[in-house]
């Protein structure tokens, strides 16, 4: 059963030839057989599960289902979750229970689906690696003395262990398609503001944004449908239409125009990763696409500009977080100050002191025009490239990571190292546009990635060209031998 796709699952919850409960039970014990080696889940939901899946099969047996009802799936602990445990993967929020749900929870709830648990991941989704977690470090199912990318490591470790049939993420850098693709997923980050952050615990708000992280184009169709659309509690959710992403996904290549970046295939990209990435590329020629070299000539500027912005957006969300309001609380503190200190000193991990500490200073007075305000230039200048490029190109292809996935402990002294691991993918955070990583070969035994990046709510289109590439390849459904 864990092998199957969304819509083979949603036949046989509906056929009979499974029950909700059945199939929710028998993750439950992937998990509990699987996790102790990955670290994958910091909570589990068993009993909330299992409830859920009772119900589910109540509307399967009154044929009032829908065609996600009874599919379990599993949350990054960064959404909200009603009585459950929210910790972000931090000490800070090791307690916090949720008073309420995310959107994107209630909408996944209200579809009928099953919440196994929440996932592991980099603390408040600062890390490209599962290492900063303060529940420890997530091991990719394809190696486990490898890391499995990050920040939603948790989900992709998950995922490509199969201990969940779907599950979501988010992306503030790259956070859902550079663990894709280190652990052989395909894995989205739609447009900014076409699904709600409310409840989405911030570290960048003009950033973050939620995604499904699947194991094909069209079981990240399916989820793209529920998760999707306006929500007027967060500001920067847009007020548009949502398409039904599974309509088009047959539809065909024929004269599409693909754009490859060259800043994307130069210094810095591994030989190896770039060939398995070129090959890809060339097959979509059979299906009708022709292929053109772009320039993105401000690509240098997005990781100075990222590490300007970002940090600065965490440091203001994060002041929260100080024993009062939120999180953890120092213990017999001397006076206010000390409560702060010592409460943010014992809460806090390494990483995110260190972008707290930047975006501070990059926001302090005599500096906001210096740093802040000369990012958010340099920010329109990456914007304006795709802008210029998608006049010419209906997507933009190329690796989705420099390297396959890494030794544990390789980069976590060197953060410039660490920063590098978005390089390809911050760009679309920059600019606001989606994009995605599908599986596309493997370099060494690990797993490489094909990003696909789009124009603005392009997500259909970015749908399409992944689903008809894995029509042609099995990629997709390769396994780790010791999860299968």
């Amino acid at each position: 059963m864990h092998n199957k796709s969304l819509p083979e699952l949603s036949t046989a919850l509906h056929s009979g030839e499974i029950s909700s409960v059945e199939l929710t039970q028998h993750y439950l014990d992937r998990i509990n057989t699987h996790n102790k080696t990955l670290n994958a889940f910091i909570s589990v939901t068993d009993d909330r599960a299992l409830e859920q899946a009772k119900v589910a099969d109540k509307m399967l047996a009154n044929k009032t289902a829908g065609t996600l009802t009874g599919i379990p799936l599993a949350h990054k602990d960064i959404f909200c979750t009603k009585g459950v445990r929210t910790s972000c993967g931090s000490k800070m929020l090791d307690k916090f229970v949720a008073p309420y749900d995310a959107t994107v929870v209630e909408k996944i709830d209200a579809a009928g689906m099953v919440t196994l648990g929440k996932t592991n991941m980099d603390e408040f989704a600062m890390g490209s690696s599962n290492e900063t977690s303060f529940y420890g470090a997530v091991k990719n199912p394809w190696d486990t003395d490898r890391v499995p990318g990050g920040s939603s490591g948790g989900s992709a470790a998950a995922m490509a262990a199969r201990l969940a049939p779907i599950a979501t993420g988010t992306d503030t850098g790259g956070s859902i398609r550079q663990p894709s693709s280190l652990c052989n997923l395909t894995g989205m980050k739609p447009t900014y503001g076409r699904i709600s952050r409310y409840g989405m615990i911030a570290f960048a708000s003009s950033l973050d944004q939620a995604g499904p992280m699947a194991n094909s184009a069209e079981d990240a169709a399916w989820l793209m449908n529920v998760m999707s659309g306006f929500d007027k509690r967060d500001s920067t959710s847009v007020e548009r239409d949502v398409p039904d992403y599974t309509a088009t996904l047959n539809d065909s290549l024929e004269g599409l125009t693909i754009g490859l970046p060259k800043e994307y295939f130069g210094e810095g990209l591994d030989p190896k990763v770039a060939a398995t990435v070129e090959a890809a590329i060339k097959s979509y020629e059979s299906m009708g696409a022709k292929l053109k070299e772009i320039t993105l000539p401000n690509t240098g500027l997005a990781i100075p500009t990222y590490y300007v912005v970002a940090p600065a957006e965490c440091s203001s969300n994060l002041s929260r977080m100080d024993g009062v309001r939120f999180g953890h609380r120092a213990e017999d503190p001397k006076d206010l100050l000390d409560l702060y200190t010592r409460s943010r000193g014992e809460g806090f991990g390494e990483e995110v002191k260190r972008r707290i500490m930047i975006g501070t200073y990059a926001l302090s007075a005599g500096y906001y025009d210096a740093y802040y305000l000369k990012a958010q230039q340099c920010r329109r200048l990456i914007s304006n490239d795709f802008q210029q490029a998608f006049k010419e190109v209906d997507v933009i292809m190329g690796p989705t990571a420099p390297t396959p996935a890494f030794r544990f402990g390789e980069k976590t002294d060197d953060p410039v190292a660490m920063y590098l691991e978005d390089i390809y993918t911050i760009n679309t955070n920059l600019a606001g546009i989606p994009g995605m990583s599908i599986p596309a070969g493997f370099v060494d035994g690990l797993p490489v990635g094909l990003q696909i990046i789009g124009n603005y709510f392009d997500e259909a289109r970015l749908l399409n060209v992944a689903h008809r590439y894995q029509q042609q390849t099995d990629w997709h459904k390769q396994t780790p031998d010791a999860f299968k």
